[in-house]
C-alpha cells in the first residue's frame, strides 16, 4: 500500500516534463491522445499534460479489452498511447502494455506508444515503443500553457448506447471546467483545506470531473484510489478515510451494496470522525444501501448526497444539496436541480407534464455549461439521441418521478442500456460480441435487478442446432464478451431457446424477456404485434426448467 503526497507544484513539474516529452515526439494542439493507465499521480499528469499543450486526451478504462481499446483508438485516430508496462490492482498484477500491443496492431495512426513503469517487471518494448520516465528526465520542468478558445476539445470520453458502437462524448475547455468545479464546489460544500475522496477511476467521467478538473480547479487535496473496496479487506475505505482525515468521501452504490454484506465491524474499526459529506455517484441507489451508508457509515451525522449526472452532462445535475440550510433530504433521491439545471418530464405524446406526483421521461429544457457538444465524427448521431425524441430538448435516456413536493427521483433507463456496478453499457454491444459466436445466430440481452451490482445482463441465445455442447458453448460466449469489451459486461446468466419473441417486422421484444426474468410474465403487456404469441410461453417455459435446475 504505497502513499505519494504531492503538491500542486510537484503535480506542474510532472504535467510540464511530460508535455514537452509529447511536444518533442510529435504531438501537437487538437491531436487525439489516448490513455490505458490505472488510477496514478503520472495518470492524471498524463490527461494535464495533453489539456496544457492542447491535445486531446480520451482515457480509456484500464479493464477494457485490446479490442475496445483499439476501437476507441480507431474512432478517434489517436497519434499516441500512454500505459504503464502492469496495472496493480486488488493484489493482481494486469497486463496494460500487453493489451496496448494487442490493440495497436490495427491502429495505422499510431505512431508512439509511451510506456511508464508501474512495477519493476520488464516488458517487450518495439520500434514505436518509448520508456516516458527516462524521457520526462530529461526534458524542460516549464511548458508554456497552450492558448485555447473556450470551445475548442478538451477531452473526449467513450460511453455506451443503445447500439453497439460506443460513441465517443466530446467536451470542450471553459464550460466543462466551469461546471466541474462548480458542482465539485456546492454539491459537497468543499471548503479550502478539505481532502477531497472521490474513489472512481479516471477512466470515467466520475474520475475525470470529481478526482481530477474539479478538485484541481478548486485548488483542493484530491485522493487518487487504485484498489479495490475489498482488498486487503473490506475495511479499505475506511482505513484510507482514517488515515487521509478524508472530509468528503464520494463512491458508487455497488460497492456500499457489496461492503453492507460484511458488516459493520469492518466500518467501525476506523475513526470516521473527519467525514462530513458521503456521496453516492454512478446509478440509483437503493433504500437499504442509503441507510447503511448514512447510519453506519456517515454515523447519521454526514449529509448524504445521491447524485444523478451523465457522460454527456459533464458534471452533476440533480442532487440534494446545494439547498437551504438544513433542508431535507429524502433517502436515495437526487431531489433537487443543480443552478441553471431546468429538468422537465414528457409523456409518450412529447407533451411536458405538469403538476406533482408524476412520472415520465426526464428532459433537460435548456443549456448548461458542462454539456457535451458532439460525438466525434458523427453530430448527426448526436442529434439523434439527445435531441430528436423530444425537440428543443435535451433527452437523458432515463425516466424520472416527481413527488409530491417536487422532488425529482430517477427511475432507470429507458432504452437498451443495462448499469452494471455504474458502468453504463449497450445490451446492443454485449449482442454484437455474442453474435460473433459460429453456433449462436441470435441473441437478445436484457438487464435484470442484482443484489450487489444493481444490475445484471441475462443472455438469451438460439443455437443453430441441438447440440450436447450448450456448456461449452456458454463458457465460450462469456470469454468472447470479456475479450471484446470487457469482464464486467459478460452476461450472469444465458438461457438457450428455441427462438426469441419478435414483431412481424423481425424487431426482438426485449420487454417481454424483461418481463419474463423479472417474472412479471402475468402482466405481458400488449403481444398484438408479435409474430407468434406461443413463443411466450415457450420461454416462460425455459426460464422455470433453467431457475428450478440453477436453485438446485
Amino acid at each position: 500500500m504505497t502513499a505519494f503526497l504531492l503538491c500542486h507544484r510537484e503535480l506542474q513539474d510532472l504535467t510540464c516534463r511530460l508535455a514537452n516529452t509529447l511536444k518533442k515526439y510529435g504531438i501537437q494542439k487538437g491531436d487525439r491522445v489516448a490513455i490505458y493507465m490505472s488510477v496514478s499521480p503520472l495518470s492524471v499528469a498524463a490527461m494535464l499534460a495533453c489539456a496544457r499543450i492542447g491535445a486531446v486526451h480520451t482515457v480509456v478504462f484500464a479493464g477494457f479489452s485490446a479490442e475496445s481499446l483499439a476501437g476507441r483508438i480507431m474512432d478517434s485516430g489517436c497519434k499516441a498511447v500512454i500505459t504503464y508496462n502492469q496495472g496493480v490492482r486488488g493484489g493482481r498484477t494486469i497486463e496494460l502494455k500487453a493489451t496496448v500491443d494487442e490493440a495497436v496492431k490495427n491502429c495505422p495512426s499510431i505512431k508512439h506508444v509511451f510506456v511508464a513503469q508501474r512495477t519493476d517487471n520488464k516488458v517487450h518494448m518495439g520500434d514505436r515503443d518509448i520508456p516516458l520516465e527516462e524521457e520526462m528526465s530529461k526534458a524542460d520542468s516549464v511548458c508554456p500553457p497552450e492558448s485555447m478558445d473556450s470551445e475548442d476539445v478538451l477531452f473526449m470520453l467513450y460511453t455506451s448506447g443503445s447500439t453497439g458502437k460506443p460513441k465517443g462524448i466530446v467536451h470542450t475547455q471553459a464550460g466543462y471546467l466551469l461546471y466541474a468545479a462548480l458542482t465539485h464546489k456546492y454539491v459537497f460544500d468543499y471548503q479550502q483545506g478539505d481532502v477531497f475522496g472521490c474513489v472512481a477511476d479516471i477512466g470515467w467521467i466520475t474520475g475525470h470531473s470529481y478526482v481530477v478538473y474539479g478538485p484541481l480547479c478548486n485548488g483542493a487535496t484530491s485522493v487518487l484510489f487504485e484498489s479495490t473496496p475489498v482488498y486487503p479487506d473490506p475495511g479499505r475505505y475506511w482505513e484510507v478515510v482514517q488515515r487521509l482525515k478524508i472530509n468528503q468521501f464520494y463512491g458508487a452504490p455497488t460497492a456500499i451494496r457489496l461492503l453492507l454484506n460484511y458488516g459493520e465491524e469492518w466500518v467501525k474499526k476506523y475513526d470516521r470522525s473527519s467525514l462530513r459529506v458521503l456521496g453516492s455517484v454512478g446509478e440509483p441507489i437503493n433504500k437499504e444501501a442509503w441507510q447503511w451508508f448514512h447510519q453506519v457509515v456517515g454515523e447519521g451525522r454526514c449529509t448524504l448526497v445521491d447524485t444523478w449526472w451523465q457522460t454527456e452532462t459533464g458534471g452533476i445535475c440533480i442532487a440534494p444539496r446545494p439547498s437551504e440550510e438544513e433542508a431535507e433530504i429524502v433517502p436515495a433521491m437526487a431531489m433537487r436541480p443543480f443552478f441553471g439545471i431546468v429538468p422537465v418530464l414528457m409523456d409518450e405524446n412529447g407533451e411536458v407534464i405538469e403538476g406533482n406526483d408524476v412520472s415520465g421521461a426526464l428532459c433537460i429544457a435548456q443549456p448548461w455549461p458542462g454539456m457535451a457538444r458532439t460525438i466525434h465524427g458523427d453530430h448527426q448521431r448526436f442529434i439523434d439521441a439527445y435531441f430528436k425524441a423530444y425537440p428543443g430538448y435535451y433527452f437523458t435516456g432515463d425516466g424520472a418521478y416527481r413527488s409530491h413536493e417536487g422532488y425529482y427521483q430517477i427511475t432507470g433507463r429507458m432504452d437498451d442500456v443495462i448499469n452494471i456496478s455504474g458502468h453504463r453499457l449497450g445490451t446492443a454491444e454485449i449482442e454484437d460480441a455474442m453474435a460473433d459466436h459460429p453456433e449462436v445466430p441470435e441473441t437478445a440481452v436484457v438487464g435484470y435487478p442484482h443484489k450487489i451490482k444493481g444490475e445484471g445482463a441475462f443472455a438469451f441465445i438460439v443455437l443453430k442446432e441441438q447440440t450436447a455442447r450448450v456448456d461449452h458453448i456458454k463458457e465460450e460466449l462469456k470469454t468472447i464478451v470479456a475479450s471484446k469489451i470487457a469482464k464486467y459486461a459478460v452476461p450472469d446468466h444465458i438461457l438457450v431457446v428455441k427462438r426469441l419473441p419478435k414483431t412481424r417486422s423481425g424487431k426482438i421484444m426485449r420487454r417481454l424477456l424483461r418481463k419474463v426474468v423479472t417474472e412479471q410474465s402475468s402482466n405481458m403487456g400488449d403481444v398484438t404485434t408479435l409474430d407468434d404469441p406461443s413463443v411466450v410461453k415457450e420461454i416462460l417455459d425455459a426460464y422455470q426448467k433453467y431457475k428450478e435446475k440453477n436453485s438446485s
